[in-house]
């Protein structure tokens, strides 16, 4: 019966999947080959060749190392790291993680899911602290504050959700975290003083952990590149290869998969990472502001 294939589900379009097969796309049309080289490399349907390119199915490494010499990609660095996105790609296919449990996330799903393979995260936020610095009472006055919930019941499952997000900050394979913050955010009373006294004095907690950096952009900095809109950059292997970025609005999500534009966010942190306050400096001003609270 088809409810008992192993392969239900799995003839999806995923971020990662779209993020691997248009990088084989891009080398095949190098090259400039159809898919029907590629079907025949690979003992496969064109049809088959066309998914992999849409990232609607996984595609299994002696495949990737197949299209790869086929379209001429002696790199063995790039190879690795589409082996590395391929890997990342199976493993959130077929992952049933906690996140599932937690229906209030809504758009948020492949976002959660995602970061939870993930090798590192640098994210820009202009308003708000990142959800991974976050306490539950900060949290929830967002929640509360955003005034959008249909059901407020669903609010305080979604903190949850987000307290378990944090998990990946610890263990046998932490989380690398690079946090750049608008000091705005930071200055807003967002559940009232109490409650931002304690999200100030855990983000500086959580600053002291080897694998999380936090720096804050000051009013002083004046107009820099990141004033437009915040992001967050997802890696799977070393900064910069094959990142995802990902931008989250009032009404919708947005994941932006080229190489162009993770190269141009790649850039564009790392300018304003100059911009910005050095982590000891950052810290300071997050502890002058605590005090005066």
């Amino acid at each position: 019966m088809a409810g008992n294939s192993p392969d239900r589900g799995r003839t999806v379009s995923t971020v990662l999947g779209r993020r691997l097969g248009g990088e084989l796309l891009r080398m095949r049309e190098a090259r400039s080959l159809r898919q029907s080289h590629a079907a025949e490399a690979l003992t496969a349907s064109v049809a088959k060749v066309a998914k992999i390119e849409r990232g609607l199915v996984p595609i299994r490494d002696p495949d990737v190392r197949a299209l790869c010499h086929l379209y001429g990609e002696a790199d063995e660095a790039m190879l690795g790291r589409l082996l590395a996105l391929a890997k990342a790609d199976r493993e959130r296919r077929k992952a049933s993680g906690w996140w599932n449990q937690y229906p209030g996330l809504h758009a948020m799903v492949e976002y959660v899911a995602l970061e939870d393979i993930a090798t590192g995260l640098r994210t820009w936020q202009l308003a708000i602290v990142p959800g991974l610095l976050q306490t539950p009472d900060y949290a929830r006055a967002l929640a509360v504050g955003n005034g959008s919930w249909e059901d407020p019941d669903e609010i305080e499952p979604f903190v949850e959700a987000r307290m378990a997000r944090q998990a990946r900050l610890t263990g046998d394979r932490p989380l690398e975290l690079w946090a750049l913050v608008q000091e705005s955010a930071l200055r807003q009373l967002v559940g009232g003083r109490q409650v931002m006294r304690e999200q100030l004095g855990h983000l500086l907690d959580m600053a002291r952990r080897p694998n999380v950096k936090l720096q804050v952009m000051p009013y002083l900095a004046g107009a820099h590149p990141g004033m437009t809109s915040a992001f967050t950059i997802v890696s799977f292997a070393e900064p910069g290869a094959l990142d995802v970025v990902h931008m989250d609005t009032t009404s919708t999500t947005l994941w932006l998969e080229s190489d162009t534009d993770a190269e141009r966010h790649d850039r564009l942190f790392d300018r304003m990472t100059r911009v910005a306050l050095a982590q000891r400096n950052s810290l300071a001003l997050i502890d002058g502001i605590f005090k005066e609270l």
